[in-house]
């Protein structure tokens, strides 16, 4: 038997695993990982508008943030659960 033990894994390679197990799962990288729903939202508003991802987060916020202070915030999400989005 052989007492040599693995070398711990790196912070970058734990890190390099949870992103595979993520993409494998069928999500998208995004400053976070979207449902196969928010992905089809987030394809449709780069066909649309050309936005980079960088813009498109900093919209979406700003836009959540206009419908929270608006008292919107349950139409918008009633409606996206309206139409499966």
């Amino acid at each position: 038997m052989s007492n040599e033990k693995k070398p711990a894994l790196s912070n970058a390679e734990k890190q390099r695993r949870y992103r595979d197990r993520q993409k494998d799962s069928g999500k998208k990288e995004l400053r976070g990982y979207l449902t196969p729903e928010a992905l089809k939202c987030y394809e449709d508003i780069v066909q649309k508008t050309q936005w980079n991802d960088s813009t498109i987060l900093s919209n979406a916020l700003r836009l959540m943030y206009a419908a929270h202070k608006l008292g919107q915030v349950g139409i918008l999400n009633s409606w996206l659960n309206e139409h499966k989005r």
